[in-house]
């Protein structure tokens, strides 16, 4: 990484933006008068063209050698299929890249990763691409702590992955010069993230600020991504009961009354390391969403601000004092659920069909059903503010620090060709995946997804042969393990509550004004807390319901409208991108 010094680093930040935006990838001198740019042909690209292999890769479940060769050493991507409404662009022209170069990448550490430099999918990709890159990452649970030192320092590497940490946001740190505007570089240095970005409306529109900046590139899918998150039943629960999945509140309340009748001690495994007291599935029967969500006129709302708040927390309130949620629901980690989850006390967990695939079915021969977000009364449509809107993965920024602005965007760039989605989401051909009669890849039952060599589960080789999230097309439909395995119906599960649950109260994806954004945190974390401590003890019955007429008082003081108008402010500029 390249260092400053400290006291320079706004006046510099601030100065680089202007000047390598427009300079490092047009060969411009320094004196940024529009004409030169006239003067400057881009670099010229040469059209690659393959020789067609799908007949010798197609349906073939047994390559030779010298055929995964072929397909992992180069770019022909001739034997993938065009599999989806919008055809994945094979835009190759710069590869591989003419200079000779080795890009500082910054990300979170991956506990599953111990080294990405040493990664099979990173060596693959820097074959393919010509370009080197060396990842900074901090360790396991010092991320926050680390990008902040970074940031503040000055000591900036070419590419930051998660770049949304900066305060305020991506666009703030656009705006404060860490990172750079690439919105007069995308179509010529990243053709295939700019044809696949526009092929869709929404695509469109969530990768593109509210006037008109392209400032990163996003992890965005072919589709919006299946709902993941929800209610779990174990098939032995619904036998031993006698009854069947339940819909509304009372049902469910009958269901965990019976549950407890028959020997589950605890039988909703309430808590959950993605938002204790609230998931958006038993409140949302009430409309007490857990955060911001849109009303039937399409404003900004907050959930917890809603009609009946008292009702939902006088509700869960009985259920804990009867003995139906498992005592430890407000502070139970990822490990203390599993091990709940698994014993005889529980009859329902509020979780991924993915993981409990894992830790329910496939470690402990445990079958499950899922069942949609409950409703209030019998006729209502189920519901859920979540909704992909084919932003997925992560995202990824280069910063005003490097050295070499086209190879940063070209390595990027790749992530979005048809062969970088092959590669991201599928791994090595062979080893780790074939290739089907329609050019689609597959994940095959001896790949080294479900067969590691080295004994690991599919929990660590879902990013250790492939990356599960990250600025590319990611294709979690076909590509995620815990899907796809054989025998796995969490995608059924998935499926199912995705096409019979309403989502029109979710929110796009929104990004604030640098004004907005510090005072946006700062009301949403006093907000969180308020609701955090007041839900909670309600809950556990520490204190009265009428306890949440003292909370929304303490609410409106801290600022609930102000918050409400800036969400608001938000949605109505991304409804004019």
């Amino acid at each position: 990484m390249k260092t400053i010094p400290k006291r320079m680093i706004p006046m510099l930040l601030t100065a680089l933006l202007l000047i390598w935006t427009v300079t490092a990838c047009s060969g411009q001198g320094a004196n940024n008068e529009p004409e030169a740019k006239e003067e400057t042909a881009p670099r010229e690209r040469n059209q690659v063209e393959f020789t067609d292999i799908s007949a010798d890769i197609r349906g073939n479940t047994s390559p030779t050698q010298e055929q995964i060769d072929e397909v992992n050493s180069t770019l022909n991507d001739s034997y993938l299929g065009d599999l989806y409404d919008t055809v994945i662009p094979s835009d190759y022209s710069a590869y591989p890249f003419e200079e000779e170069v080795v890009l500082d990448v910054w990300m979170p550490a991956n506990s599953n990763v111990p080294d990405m430099n040493n990664h099979a999918v990173q060596a693959q990709i820097e074959k393919l691409t010509g370009i080197k890159v060396n990842f900074i990452t901090p360790p396991v649970g010092q991320e926050a702590d680390a990008f902040t030192l970074m940031i503040s320092s000055g000591d900036l590497p070419d590419i930051i992955i998660e770049p949304g940490r900066y305060p305020g946001g991506l666009e703030a740190g656009v705006n404060d010069g860490a990172y750079i505007d690439l919105t007069d570089l995308m179509e010529e240095h990243a053709p295939n993230y700019t044809a696949w970005r526009n092929s869709d409306e929404m695509r469109r529109k969530t990768t593109v600020t509210d006037d008109g900046r392209l400032l990163g590139f996003y992890g965005i899918a072919p589709y919006s991504e299946w709902t993941w998150f929800g209610m779990l039943i174990k098939q032995e629960a619904l036998d031993k009961t006698g009854l069947d999945v339940p819909n509304t509140i009372d049902e469910w309340y009958t269901f965990l009354k019976k549950a407890k009748e028959v020997g589950y001690n605890s039988p909703l495994n309430y808590g959950s390391s993605y938002g204790q007291i609230f998931t958006g599935i038993i409140n949302g029967a009430f409309g007490v969403w857990d955060w911001t969500f849109l009303d039937e006129n399409g404003k900004v709302a907050w959930g917890p601000a809603q009609p009946k708040a008292k009702e939902y927390l006088a509700t869960m309130q009985k259920w804990n004092q009867e003995g139906l949620l498992n005592r430890d629901w407000a502070t139970a980690d990822f490990n203390q659920r599993m091990a709940s989850a698994i014993s005889d006390d529980t009859a329902v967990i509020m979780d991924s069909p993915d993981t409990m695939w894992s830790f329910w079915k496939e470690q402990n021969a445990i079958d499950f059903v899922g069942a949609l977000n409950p409703v209030l009364n019998a006729g209502d449509k189920s519901a859920t503010t979540y909704k992909n809107f084919m932003r997925t993965g992560t995202e990824a920024a280069i910063t005003t620090q490097c050295d070499n602005i086209e190879a940063a965007m070209a390595w990027l760039d790749f992530n979005y060709s048809k062969k970088g989605w092959e590669i991201i989401n599928f791994g090595e051909y062979g080893t780790v995946h074939l290739v089907d009669e329609n050019g689609m890849p597959y994940l095959h039952e001896d790949s080294h997804i479900y067969n590691d060599p080295d004994g690991q589960p599919v929990a660590v080789t879902i990013w250790k042969y492939r990356w599960h999230s990250w600025p590319n097309i990611r294709d979690e439909h076909h590509s995620n393990p815990l899907i796809v395995a054989k025998g796995s119906y969490s995608g059924d599960i998935r499926k199912y509550w995705t096409e019979n649950m309403d989502t029109s109260m979710a929110v796009p994806p929104l990004t604030f004004t640098k004004e907005e954004a510090s005072r946006e945190a700062a009301l949403g974390n006093q907000l969180s807390t308020l609701r955090g401590e007041y839900f909670a003890k309600i809950i556990m019955g520490e204190l009265p319901v009428d306890a949440y007429d003292q909370f929304l008082k303490e609410a409106q003081n801290m600022g609930l409208d102000e918050f409400l108008s800036i969400h608001q402010a938000a949605l109505d500029r991304y409804n004019q991108r």
